[in-house]
């Protein structure tokens, strides 16, 4: 017999909350770190775009030209493109702590590691978005335009006079579209009604019409999203499997015990009650009856014997037996 690991436990929300803000403080300072010289950032802009232009996928310009012409349209992009990014994905992780523990530390996993790969991103290509380019590249910007229907300002999607604490040239990848990404495959995988799915596809392919059209990024920008969050995807499981790893060598042994701090399914359970019993100590029952098992023959297999209420009955003499057998013949005779 033995006993098995215990079940994986529901996660705690006071482990997740610190881990989640860790790195959500670790992505909002790499922004601000890795700012750097505008020029480069601008040069890597123009490239991009000079790449879309050339094989005609610079979809940026008639949307851009749509959202401008059209104040229906360019408002509301500007709040979705402000707000949903910070308020649909926490709430989508919430949902899965309550309702699916059993994928949420897997989802949490993919999450985080794609936002990591993000920030490097940031760090090694810093991207002039088109609405800081120079006018005579026919983007406007939607966010300055319509900047007094919202909270945000002129220079950036965030609270009025905050603008300078946010990192305007992290443009590749767009994770922006990436969090949609994964809010729209949670929503089709773990979504039960038809609605929910349909948000799953809705929801991601909006938001890369956002993000184009308010001039914040590239259609490259948009592609290099989706692949990080491919990326952080493949590396989830392995990332979980190393830290099952090592959080198996860092067990410490009990200095009293020298039983492991968890049980594992290839520890034997006690089954004598604390007692041990040393080799050598137990004798089988036919040892006290003086008869062995395997009747003295040389080699034969030594069975305990169990002892019958027989071995405690007194033996009457052959002779005394044999005379009563007699004397039953004689008076049968007669």
């Amino acid at each position: 017999m033995y006993r098995t690991a215990p079940l994986r436990k529901r996660p705690r929300w006071w482990t997740e909350l610190p881990l989640i803000a860790v790195v959500y403080a670790l992505y909002s300072a790499g922004r601000l770190l890795v700012r750097g010289s505008v020029q480069p950032a601008v040069d890597h802009g123009l490239a991009i775009l000079d790449l879309e232009k050339s094989f005609r996928i610079n979809f940026e310009h008639p949307l851009n030209r749509l959202f401008t012409d059209h104040p229906a349209l360019g408002i509301p992009a500007d709040f979705a493109y402000a707000s949903l990014h910070y308020l649909l994905t926490p709430a989508i992780l919430i949902w899965l702590f309550k309702r699916r523990p059993a994928e949420y530390r897997l989802q949490r996993s993919w999450l985080m590691i794609s936002t990591l790969i993000g920030l490097i991103g940031f760090t090694l290509l810093p991207t002039c978005p088109p609405r800081l380019l120079d006018s005579g590249y026919g983007f406007v910007d939607t966010m300055a335009q319509y900047a007094s229907y919202g909270w945000w300002g002129g220079d950036a999607s965030a609270p009025r006079g905050l603008g300078g604490m946010t990192n305007q040239y992290a443009a590749m990848p767009s994770l922006h579209v990436g969090w949609a990404l994964w809010c729209g495959v949670v929503l089709w995988r773990q979504g039960r009604t038809a609605w929910a799915k349909a948000a799953g596809v809705v929801y991601p392919l909006a938001i890369t019409l956002v993000v184009m059209g308010t001039a914040n990024h590239y259609f490259l920008d948009a592609v290099a999203g989706a692949a990080v969050m491919v990326a952080g995807l493949l590396l989830a499981k392995p990332a979980l499997r190393l830290v099952d790893l090592l959080k198996s060598r860092l067990t410490v042994k009990s200095p009293l015990t020298g039983a492991g701090r968890g049980e594992t399914a290839g520890t034997p359970a006690n089954v004598s009650g604390g007692c041990e019993t040393s080799a050598g100590t137990a004798l089988p029952r036919a040892a006290a009856s003086g008869t062995a098992a395997g009747d003295g023959r040389p080699g034969a297999p030594q069975r305990p014997h169990e002892a019958d209420a027989s071995d405690h009955i007194p033996r009457q003499p052959a002779g005394t037996a044999g005379d009563s057998r007699t004397g039953g013949a004689a008076a049968a005779a007669r």
